[in-house]
């Protein structure tokens, strides 16, 4: 009997096999986003250092794109706080503080992380993800989520914004407590608790567009604006300009090569993490290499519709699942909504009042300064741990801790970049010294007698008549060969007569490793004990036999039991 297998398009590939029952609650969905997103991405223009248009010009092509290249049916891309504060740092230094320029240069920044993503994409590249680990983007993000805040909280409180990192810019509001404009932190603040407020308690509800309607009502009714509050001002009403952006020249967009990949991690790191924890709520799965091919996409279309930097957002994402979408129809319903928005609706944002707009941005971040993810980290290191769960934990806890304050302090790509090389050293310190455990049979198996102290006194379960068991909890090879000696030779005691590697956890072995083994039973023999290998598995024992000079020669037998049951000195096949 042949199964016929079906191909995911290309193209559109979550509308395959649609529905028409699922209409209904893909429109619902698009209604309830484009809600969220409107006033979103105006804040995050606002982060990016932008016109709060320029992030619904990304938005549109940015939804329609994805819709079209990316795995996901639920991920919304659009404007988002951790690329848009990248770009808005690594935009700055090119800019030269030439305002016109630096909008150019963000709008560049989007094509050439487009193009970038496209050949990611093309040359499967999606498993770099791999290489931020969970710790290192949980603390990245909570470093980037409070110098967000602490970049909105000057118009939260109508003070002058002082410029530098976390530390700096705290200082400086500090420091302007004393002039502090008593309408505006009244309207900042309430804006504030309304937005939580209604989040906590009305979650169905659009909270962010609520309170911005709220905030321009509250400008129009008691002309705010006139008594000092600051308004978002003229935002320009029609759809944007397609094509490169001006004044961007091609040496710029060379320049604009290595932070454009800044963003494009970042940016893929988040999206794919959203988009597989609702592709395993739904039962299907998520492409990375298509995941990078359609956040490329969403780039590019942003940059020529001058637009900014795009990413995939967990939070409108939860919102869109939650809301109950099936497919990529609702991100192309709220595509058609923005349109609309920018046609006829802009002119409604004009008197937004900053203060509101800042405590959207406070509210949309300040969920993810989850501190208790990183109590959680200390807590796990400072369990009594066995030796290698425990370097595990401090290397997981060190490395989070590495990148939020990497990100306080030197800003947002060096946080990052500071997270991965201190993860990749606490690694690499980590598969140097594996743990090494002496076991102990508990029925059939054999078992640490660290992780068990109650078989260390029981004399029926321990190796009897000086033999000593160990396992290896990893492979052997250059970089931890001298410690696994190190640590075998310390278990050894004056009873001791035969130590057996149990070789079933080292899935592999290079000639350093092996070379390692025929030392140590060279080493052991001169002091008359006998070293012996059991349950060595497919490329363990090929490379033993293949060893330069004709193979290591060291007993091989297929199981511990018969290693201690044979008293010959002899290798057995």
């Amino acid at each position: 009997m042949s199964t016929r297998h079906t191909h995911t398009p290309l193209v559109f590939g979550s509308l395959a096999g649609y529905q028409r029952a699922w209409l209904r609650p893909d429109i619902i969905a698009g209604l309830t986003v484009w809600a969220v997103l409107v006033p979103e991405a105006l804040a995050y223009a606002s982060i990016a250092g932008v016109p709060p248009v320029v992030g619904l010009y990304a938005a549109v092509p940015a939804l329609v794109l994805y819709a079209a290249a990316g795995s996901s049916r639920h991920l919304v891309v659009g404007p988002m706080s951790a690329t848009a504060a990248l770009s808005a740092a690594l935009i700055a230094p090119f800019a030269g503080g030439d305002d016109s320029r630096f909008v150019a240069l963000s709008v560049g920044l989007a094509v050439v992380t487009g193009l970038v993503g496209l050949l990611a994409g093309f040359v499967r590249l999606g498993f770099i993800a791999s290489f931020i680990s969970e710790p290192v983007l949980k603390g990245f993000i909570v470093g980037l989520a409070l110098t967000i805040i602490i970049g909105q909280v000057p118009k939260l409180l109508g003070v002058e914004k002082g410029e530098g990192n976390f530390f700096v810019q705290a200082a400086a509001v500090v420091r302007e407590l004393g002039s502090v404009d008593g309408l505006t932190v009244f309207v900042g603040l309430l804006s504030l608790a309304l937005v939580l407020a209604v989040k906590r308690w009305l979650p169905l509800v659009p909270g962010s567009l609520l309170v911005v309607l709220l905030g321009i009502t509250a400008v129009a009714l008691f002309g705010l604006d006139d008594r000092g509050i600051d308004i978002v001002g003229h935002i320009d009403a029609g759809l944007p300009s397609v094509g490169l952006p001006e004044g961007v020249r091609a040496e710029d967009y060379l320049d604009l090569i290595g932070p454009a990949v800044g963003v494009l991690l970042i940016g893929f790191a988040e999206g794919l993490g959203a988009a597989k924890t609702y592709a395993a709520k739904a039962g299907y799965t998520v492409d990375a290499n298509r995941e990078l091919t359609g956040l490329g996409a969403a780039n590019l279309g942003a940059g020529l519709c001058s637009g900014m930097v795009v990413n995939g957002s967990l939070s409108k994402t939860a919102v869109n699942g939650g809301a109950g979408a099936k497919t990529q129809v609702s991100g192309l319903t709220v595509a058609v909504l923005t349109v609309l928005t920018l046609l006829f609706l802009t002119g409604l944002f004009e008197k937004l009042p900053e203060a509101t707009l800042s405590a959207v941005v406070i509210a949309a971040v300040v969920e993810l300064v989850d501190f208790s993810s990183l109590a959680a980290l200390y807590r796990v290191w400072t369990k009594r741990l066995g030796s290698i769960y425990g370097v595990a934990a401090r290397a997981d806890f060190a490395a989070a801790i590495a990148a939020m304050f990497g990100v306080l302090i030197f800003d947002t790509l060096p946080g990052l970049i500071i997270g991965i090389a201190v993860s990749m050293l606490l690694l690499l310190y980590r598969v140097s010294k594996p743990h090494v455990a002496e076991l102990a049979k508990s029925g059939s198996r054999w078992v640490d007698i660290g992780a068990h102290p109650e078989l260390q006194e029981n004399s029926d379960v321990t190796p009897s008549g000086g033999v000593i068991v160990v396992r290896v909890e990893a492979g052997l090879f250059f970089a931890n060969a001298d410690h696994v000696r190190d640590r075998i030779d310390d278990l050894v005691t004056d009873d001791t007569s035969m130590i057996i590697l149990d070789a079933e956890t080292s899935p592999f072995i290079d000639v350093s490793g092996a070379q390692m083994l025929e030392q140590l039973r060279d080493s052991l023999a001169r002091r008359n004990i006998v070293f012996r290998v059991a349950r060595d598995v497919g490329q363990f024992r090929d490379v033993l036999a293949g060893t330069p000079g004709g193979g290591v020669k060291v007993d091989v037998y297929p199981s511990v039991a018969e290693a201690m049951a044979d008293r010959n000195d002899r290798r057995s096949s």
